[in-house]
């Protein structure tokens, strides 16, 4: 790819940095409520099951690094942050990224949607704890995915992007299983291996990387369809 190929889809929408600056204004809400929420212990956790992270005895430093190893927090601060950057420099571009801007859609999407399908019978959050997980597992996935269908950027997607932007969520992925097998205990039930043994956790995560290999083919679609339409208009 040329450096060339790298600047061709301009000009930025005029709507494109304040929508930005929401996306990322939101993001960041979520992340921080939830970041402080945690360090103070606010709402102490009721979760019973000893594989699944939670402890309510491991005081605020180990909070905090438990914080910072689940997907939904990984997902919410990548948004965060590319967010931020495009909000400062709408025509910010380049290889990686690309690759960063189309994780930042997938994996909050894959956050939204494994959280309302999956896990949410399962979560009980109050008070300030209820608001920021309703902006990290609902807000922010649809309005992410709403200010990438409107403003994109558009013509930055394809195949080795799409392949490079499961690295980031293969390598948390990673991450948990080893950091689970030394703990006995992991951020999310469909990957606990101690109540679900190795065999159905594979297959829940073979399961979820093809779900978000199909997420991904239709952002391609989508993006070559608004381009096309942008490009005719």
């Amino acid at each position: 790819m040329t450096q060339e190929s790298l600047t061709i889809p301009r000009p930025v929408s005029s709507w494109a940095r304040p929508l930005f600056g929401i996306n990322a204004l939101v993001a960041w809400s979520g992340v921080i409520l939830q970041f402080v929420i945690t360090t103070l212990g606010t709402y102490p956790s009721d979760n019973t099951v000893p594989s699944i992270l939670g402890n309510n005895e491991q005081g605020a430093l180990g909070r905090i690094f438990d914080y910072f190893t689940y997907f939904t927090i990984l997902s919410n601060i990548l948004v965060a942050v590319i967010l931020t950057i495009l909000f400062l420099n709408p025509n910010r571009d380049g290889r990686i990224f690309r690759v960063l801007r189309l994780d930042t859609v997938l994996m909050i999407t894959v956050t939204g949607v494994v959280y309302n399908l999956i896990l949410a019978g399962d979560s009980s959050p109050e008070g300030l704890g209820a608001i920021a997980n309703s902006i990290e597992h609902q807000i922010t996935p649809v309005l992410t995915v709403l200010v990438w269908l409107i403003v994109g950027p558009r013509g930055w997607i394809n195949p080795r992007v799409i392949a490079l932007s499961f690295v980031l969520p293969i390598a948390w992925l990673v991450f948990a299983l080893i950091r689970g097998a030394i703990i006995d205990a992991y951020p999310y039930p469909f990957v606990d291996v101690v109540t679900n043994g190795y065999g159905t956790v594979m297959i829940n995560v073979v399961g979820i990387v093809v779900f978000a290999l199909i997420l991904n083919l239709i952002f391609w679609g989508l993006d070559r369809l608004l381009r096309t339409r942008r490009s005719r208009a």
